[in-house]
């Protein structure tokens, strides 16, 4: 117990690690057995999200309990061959995806208006 203790108290860990890991790279097949076989190993797990639709497969968001836990497996898991394809495991950052998403989403508002409006985009114009 007393490793456990020293080991949180005196290691201060970078902003961006958190609980959750986003995992991608993933067979399309895998199980939700199988992703806690290969990262239960590192520390308990609190939930494991496998992607499904077609946007989303090959990738997971894996929750440990602990942080030092998620550390633990983002360190050994990088990189790690399942099925002949080598896991992606990085952080989650909600703000990173958030940013991704509200892109997109601003992308598809322009066309629609420029659709609307008529107006082609500067490339069309040249022609």
């Amino acid at each position: 117990m007393a490793t456990i203790t020293l080991r949180k108290g005196n290691t201060r860990l970078p902003p961006e690690v958190n609980r959750v890991l986003y995992v991608r790279n993933l067979p399309f097949n895998i199980t939700s057995e199988e992703m806690y076989d290969i990262f239960g190993k590192y520390g308990a797990i609190r939930q494991i999200r496998i992607g499904t639709n077609k946007d989303t497969r090959g990738t997971a968001f894996v929750v440990y309990e602990d942080i030092y836990d998620a550390k633990t497996a983002v360190d050994h898991l990088s990189g790690f061959n399942v099925a002949n394809r080598y896991l992606i495991v990085l952080y989650y950052q909600q703000a990173k995806m958030s940013k991704k998403f509200d892109q997109k989403k601003k992308e598809d508002e322009i066309t629609k208006l420029q659709e609307k409006y008529g107006i082609g985009t500067p490339a069309s114009k040249d022609k």
